[in-house]
């Protein structure tokens, strides 16, 4: 079976409080969807070495900025390099396909008629202000978007978006799943999970 994980991170705060330094991120919650589970997951900064196998022996991560953003952020909590193991990024095909970034909210709308209900900003303020509940669900919204994006290109091979003008147009994207080999966890030293340590 082909285990993917589709993910989003929300943090604490926000670039601007730590000097553009992703050092310096620190990160609230993690959602997402494991395909071989067939079940949705959270998981608040404090249960993150729960986490971590689930990552580690998954054959495909899957996030929208996450290769710029959610892992590198994830990476100042994990011992190994999470940008090792084998990933998707669903907004570096679509800048690949359009030469340019598109948000997650304007790809969503275009290509399955919904939105996002709120912003990261606004989950960094329910987060200091201790309700954690919304976070979590704001999150996981995210995560069924993403999860939703992934499956409707995956199927037909493109997706849509809005232009300046207001039109809607498709676009190409190849989301398709790599030839499984046998796990050489990259993220491991000396072959040990680095989870166990």
């Amino acid at each position: 079976m082909f285990n993917e994980i589709i993910f989003d991170i929300e943090t604490e705060n926000t670039f601007a409080e730590v000097n553009n330094d992703f050092k310096g991120l620190r990160a609230s919650v993690v959602c997402l969807y494991h395909t071989g589970l067939d079940a949705y997951k959270h998981f608040t900064v404090d249960r993150f070495s729960e986490m971590w196998p689930l990552f580690e022996s998954a054959d495909r991560l899957i996030g929208y900025n996450s290769e710029h953003f959610d892992l590198p952020v994830l990476n100042n909590y994990y011992q190994g390099d999470l940008l090792k193991l084998p990933s998707l990024d669903i907004l570096r095909v679509i800048k690949d396909s359009l030469g340019r970034r598109i948000k997650l909210d304007d790809v969503a709308q275009a290509t399955l008629k919904v939105g996002k209900s709120a912003d990261g900003l606004q989950a960094i303020t329910w987060w200091k202000a201790g309700e954690k509940q919304k976070v979590i669900d704001y999150c996981m919204q995210d995560v069924k978007i993403t999860k939703d994006i992934y499956e409707y290109g995956l199927k037909n091979k493109q997706l849509f978006y809005p232009t300046l003008t207001g039109t809607i147009q498709p676009f190409p994207v190849k989301f398709d799943a790599p030839v499984v080999q046998p796990k050489q966890n990259t993220a491991t030293a000396g072959g040990v999970n680095l989870t166990l340590f």
